[in-house]
């Protein structure tokens, strides 16, 4: 219970350095035959940027040792390496078992003392999983020059174990100067150990990798195969594309294919049209289906739309039309009117939702609304409803008044109602008996919204935007 309690205190400390500039604090939990002393002093740092507080290594890892592996976690998810977006981290850790979500930040530490460089470095031979792993995060927290050097000795080590941590530890750390010998390491017998220098390749960034990466699109470990792929996703080459289709085409594994669909939208690929086309329309898997919507929507090419319109109007899952009404909205083509309104329809609120959005991108000023984006303004669900009165406030649709009128009598929800009194400005209220009882309202934030409109359309621009919800990133 103390190890528990003890941890607990470091994941809380650590955790404040995820939020507001904290004051000074400290924490003392003591057990002579446990771990002597937990001391955590948090400071407070410049805004904007996260650095680590003091911490007693040694008391740390003490505590660590033996503890359940869920609240190991949550202490070591305080110093992990940020920057990529969720579901980015390393393929193999010393508690992958037992995963559980994280959030997405920046951090930066101070520079530990030498002593306690050491002891981390030793806890990377530890025959403990939680010793191991709060090792390696801490040590990815460290300047390059001062780690870099002795991981990369370690990627030489005897022993599996030790060299896929330590390949985990480059790639947090971003030590450029392991590239070749990362490289090396992608030939390792274990998959691990190639998995994770694929994955420390990919966030070192270094177009040395690319060859050797793409080398990996044949591996036999799904595991590896995955890391390989993301990480050539992020490397900012063209080149990759044929291999990177072959793989959407060809890999029988669900999970890389649909994170080489990313890495094709997120390099933007053109010439990846057609391929995603396919996968949107007959991959068995919803997931890589959605992931080609996105990806389709992401490089914005107008030849996508047939493929895009197709899943609206025929895939079983919501998730894949709802990406497939974003991406239509992201392209931003006029021709996709007809089948986004008639994706207002859709039996899905999220899907209704993000068709009002797409509607209201094309930003036509003065264009009709369609009749499926005025019913939205009644539908069941709150954020559809402030969908459909933001869309109508960037059409501007003069005979859109009398239905935006009439759902505003009605509406209770503060954000719809002030987003429709912004559909009513912008386009063109005038009815006096209109604007005098927004006037007179005893609410202040409907008189705001009032003034806000009268006094011109841009006194309230781009309020309120609201984001759809797809965001499938691997």
């Amino acid at each position: 219970m103390q190890r528990i309690i003890g941890l607990a205190v470091a994941t809380f400390a650590f955790s404040t350095l995820n939020g507001v500039p904290a004051v000074a604090n400290s924490a003392t939990i003591g057990d002579a035959n446990a771990f002597a002393q937990v001391r955590v002093n948090v400071r407070v740092f410049d805004q904007g940027r996260h650095r680590g507080a003091p911490i007693d290594v040694a008391a740390l890892l003490t505590a660590a040792r033996g503890a359940p592996p869920a609240i190991c976690l949550l202490a070591s998810q305080a110093v992990r390496g940020w920057g990529w977006g969720g579901g980015s981290d390393a393929p193999s850790t010393p508690l992958s078992s037992a995963s559980v979500p994280t959030n997405n930040d920046d951090y930066e530490s101070d520079a530990m003392p030498a002593a306690d460089i050491q002891r981390l470095l030793a806890g990377l031979s530890s025959d403990d999983a939680c010793v191991r792993e709060l090792s390696v995060r801490l040590i990815g927290t460290q300047k390059a020059e001062l780690v870099g050097g002795e991981l990369v000795t370690r990627l030489g080590a005897s022993d599996a174990g030790l060299r896929s941590v330590a390949a985990l530890g480059l790639g947090l750390a971003g030590v450029e100067s392991a590239v070749d010998p990362l490289i090396r390491t992608l030939r390792d017998a274990s998959v691990d150990v190639r998995a994770n220098s694929a994955w420390a390749l990919g966030r070192i960034e270094n177009g040395r990798a690319l060859k050797p990466l793409t080398g990996l699109f044949g591996d036999e470990a799904e595991k590896v195969r995955l890391a390989a792929v993301s990480a050539v996703g992020r490397m900012d080459s063209t080149s990759v594309v044929p291999l990177l289709i072959r793989v959407v085409r060809q890999d029988n594994s669900p999970a890389v294919r649909r994170v080489a669909v990313w890495a094709l939208g997120n390099l933007e690929a053109r010439e990846a049209v057609g391929a995603l086309s396919e996968t949107l329309a007959h991959d068995a898997d919803a997931r890589v289906r959605e992931m080609s919507a996105w990806a389709l929507g992401n490089i914005e090419d107008r030849g996508s739309i047939p493929a895009l319109t197709a899943a609206i109007r025929g895939d079983a899952e919501d998730r894949v039309r709802e990406t497939a009404v974003w991406s239509l909205g992201n392209i931003g083509d006029h021709s996709a009117i007809d089948i986004l309104a008639t994706a207002t329809g859709d039996r899905s609120p999220n899907v209704r939702g993000t068709a009002a959005w797409a509607l209201g991108q094309m930003d036509d000023h003065g264009a009709k609304a369609p009749a499926g984006l005025l019913k939205l303004l009644r539908d069941e669900n709150t954020d559809t409803r402030l969908k459909a009165a933001w869309a109508l406030g960037q059409l501007e649709d003069a005979s859109a008044l009398p239905a935006i009128r009439d759902a505003l009598k009605v509406e209770t929800n503060d954000h719809v109602r002030r987003g429709l009194i912004r559909a009513l400005m912008k386009s063109g209220e005038s009815s006096q008996t209109t604007l005098t009882q927004l006037l007179s309202s005893s609410d202040p934030q409907v008189r705001e919204a009032a003034v806000r409109g009268i006094a011109g359309a841009r006194s309230f621009d781009p309020w309120p935007w609201p984001w759809p919800r797809p965001r499938p990133f691997p």
